[in-house]
């Protein structure tokens, strides 16, 4: 069995060393263990360091193309190299990267198709009370949308079996870990998770500029996949909302009707409670829309499964 462990990087010439020196050599089911470097247009010595411990797989991009792209390309890069598990962790150090040893024995066991650790966010110490109530609220949406219980649905440090890369197809360029999740939850696989204690901070996270800026990213993506795989869960949400609102004009007319000494007027009422049933009406149109459009993505990822299958053998 053929272990690739894909390391992302951007600038990371000094916790690199960290990185690969803790990856395991040896571990128990697996019988040969490729490190492969995402290079994300580093400018500094990040590919001289990797090739001098002695990683010779890589793929390069001439410029920064964001986490989600370079999860892309690493995957069909080990894939390629006739991957049957693939796991993937920072250049910065942040996840203890001896448990990869602990991360893929479910899968070797046979007992779960994605293996994600949890970082126990609440025993972080740079994470703020608010970040780590962010963490969890954002994990327990993508576990309504998923139909999981997975604790931290933001961690980076995962493991995939070959099979569940080739029902997998990420659009985000932002991050990857959310939509993932919500993929292979709505396809049925299997997913597990164990504790990590992660290593102390290195750096700031390159992922995002503010706290702001990562909140408005990350709701973006979830909203997209649920749109993907879920639309009626949104569009049901958005035509009750404006129909009730909607309801309430048309009332306030009424009640004027009756109690008013010159009734006929009030036609604001009616205006405005028109424009909000039309858009309860639309968001319905759009729902069955967007399930159409469900469908038919089905059946393109059926034919993405057999062209993967094909390529990779």
């Amino acid at each position: 069995m053929r272990l690739v462990v894909q390391v992302p990087c951007l600038n990371e010439e000094e916790t690199l060393p960290l990185v690969l020196e803790s990856i395991p050599k040896q571990i128990a089911g697996i019988d040969e263990i490729i490190v492969l470097i995402i290079d994300d247009g580093s400018t500094d010595r990040t590919v001289d360091v990797a090739r001098a411990h002695g990683v010779t797989h890589f793929v390069s991009h001439a410029r920064n193309r964001g986490l989600g792209r370079s999860f892309h390309d690493g995957v069909q890069r080990a894939l390629e190299l006739g991957a049957d598990i693939v796991v993937n962790t920072d250049g910065d150090n942040q996840y203890p990267q001896e448990r990869i040893a602990d991360l893929v024995q479910p899968i070797i066991a046979g007992t779960a198709d994605i293996v994600i650790a949890d970082r126990q966010v609440h025993l972080v110490e740079h994470f703020s009370r608010i970040k780590v109530g962010l963490q969890k609220l954002g994990s327990k949406i993508v576990n309504l949308a998923a139909g999981t219980e997975l604790p931290d649905a933001a961690s980076g440090f995962r493991a995939y079996s070959r099979d569940s890369l080739m029902l997998l197809n990420t659009i985000t360029r932002f991050s990857y870990c959310m939509e993932t999740i919500i993929q292979a939850g709505n396809k049925k696989l299997k997913i597990a998770s164990i504790p990590i204690v992660t290593n102390p901070k290195t750096r700031e996270s390159r992922l995002f500029k503010s706290m702001r800026q990562h909140v408005f990213k990350s709701a973006g993506a979830i909203i997209r996949a649920y749109i993907m795989y879920k639309p009626y869960v949104i569009f049901s949400f958005l035509a009750l909302l404006f129909g009730g609102i909607g309801l309430i004009p048309f009332v306030r007319w009424g009640v004027l009707q009756v109690v008013d000494e010159h009734p006929g007027g009030h036609l604001q009422s009616l205006l405005v409670g028109a424009v909000l049933l039309m858009a309860s009406f639309l968001s319905v149109i759009i729902g069955i829309i967007s399930d159409l459009i469900r469908t038919n993505r089905m059946l393109i990822e059926d034919t993405l499964e057999h062209t993967k299958k094909m390529r990779f053998g």
